[in-house]
């Protein structure tokens, strides 16, 4: 069974997604460790190349061993998760992403911890840990999710199909005009009704959800005082939900 997670953004819209499940998430980690891999042969023959095999002696082992694999590993999942939006190469491939449960983009303290506690979860324990955590907690979170207060999502399964560009596009009456300004006249449990109306109709666009998407503008007609019926009867609730993000955010 799919886990789902509500996740409120920053202004005030709820999306319902997709957790990525314990597959999605060690397949890009390993590749994500291949990437690693191949990083740390290539940096290491380019140093050998430079400084000889000297640069060995005198404890040398000790950075090529410890320290010159973490600090890939450190660099990497940072730079790419901070820089391409929760994802790293690994996660990209997959189409996962790590998302802050506030709605927020993953800040630079949250990626280092996920990276340090990474070394728990997944490289000193053989990803036991991890594999354990993402499996049996409510929001499938390893240690490093915890002490974040991020998780990873499947990106492509939200079930409220609007992306944060588009929210973010029409987040201010400058450059968006609301159609139906008396949708200030619901409240927010029918906001959240009209949205699962629409994800339901979208993932399963049969004829009984078509029935109920049909009721529903039926009854939001007197309501909103609309006299014509709406011709585009999904695009025309998916307005009501863009009106009401701008004219309560």
């Amino acid at each position: 069974m799919h886990k789902t997670i509500e996740i409120t953004t920053t202004q005030n819209v709820t999306i319902e997604y997709e957790l990525a499940g314990l597959r999605e998430r060690a397949l890009a980690w390993l590749l994500d460790s291949f990437l690693l891999v191949v990083a740390y042969f290539i940096l290491f023959t380019f140093l050998t190349s430079i400084f000889g095999g000297g640069w060995l002696n005198d404890g040398g082992w000790v950075r090529v061993v410890i320290f010159l694999p973490f600090l890939l590993l450190f660099l990497y999942h940072t730079l790419f998760e901070i820089m391409n939006g929760g994802q790293s190469l690994g996660k990209k491939a997959m189409d996962i992403k790590v998302v802050r449960l506030d709605g927020k983009d993953p800040e630079w303290g949250d990626v280092i911890l996920r990276v340090l506690l990474q070394l728990v979860d997944a490289v000193f324990s053989s990803g036991v840990i991890g594999a354990l955590l993402i499996k049996t907690t409510p929001k499938s979170q390893r240690l490093g999710d915890m002490a974040a207060n991020t998780t990873v999502i499947k990106i492509g399964n939200a079930r409220f199909q609007f992306s944060l560009a588009d929210i973010l596009s029409i987040s201010s009456l400058d450059n968006y005009q609301p159609v139906f300004p008396q949708v200030r006249n619901l409240a927010e449990r029918d906001l959240i009704f009209i949205k699962n109306t629409i994800a339901r109709y979208q993932q399963y666009p049969n004829n009984a959800h078509h029935e109920v998407v049909e009721d529903l503008v039926t009854h939001l007609m007197p309501i909103l005082n609309i006299e014509q019926r709406p011709l585009n009867r999904m695009e025309f609730l998916k307005t009501l939900l863009r009106d009401y993000i701008v004219l309560t955010r």
